[in-house]
């Protein structure tokens, strides 16, 4: 089942987050001020928060929002499996929900990025799996040797 996030989600998400090994501390700083963001503000657009789950308890997570000043696209900002249950489809059911979601709202494109490090490999196939295009890359970017590289899917209108 995938729905929105629910405040007493927050430990779990927070817990399979870290245990990725995807993250560092910061960015698992960033990615919990979103959570608390999105359920401490209801109101507010720029952030929703999406989570399967099994017996009703997060196993993935992913959050996303429109992007500032532009007209139907949105970013991809998190998304994380719990290593767990990884290659089960969760992160592809997260991902289906999104495009869903976007199209659903005239949307014309999604904007992913992430590193080129090593460890971010099956990540890179993951998206391009998904039919997602190597748009853009960022030499050096996060740090000397870490490229930004950015991923994009189009939708028809």
């Amino acid at each position: 089942m995938i729905r929105p996030i629910k405040k007493q989600d927050k430990d779990t998400v927070m817990d399979l987050i870290g245990r990725t090994g995807m993250f560092s501390e910061a960015e698992i700083g960033v990615a919990e001020e979103l959570i608390d963001r999105t359920l401490n503000d209801p109101d507010q657009k720029d952030y929703t928060i999406i989570v399967s789950t099994e017996n009703d308890k997060p196993n993935g997570y992913l959050c996303y929002g429109p992007t500032d000043c532009t007209e139907g696209t949105f970013d991809l900002y998190w998304m994380a499996v719990d290593p767990t249950v990884q290659g089960r489809g969760i992160g592809q059911a997260l991902l289906i929900r999104l495009e869903e979601t976007v199209k659903a709202s005239r949307g014309r494109m999604i904007v992913i990025e992430t590193s080129s490090l090593p460890k971010y490999e099956p990540t890179r196939r993951f998206y391009l799996k998904a039919g997602y295009d190597e748009a853009a890359r960022i030499y050096d970017f996060y740090k000397a040797g870490d490229d930004r590289v950015i991923y994009i899917k189009r939708f028809d209108q």
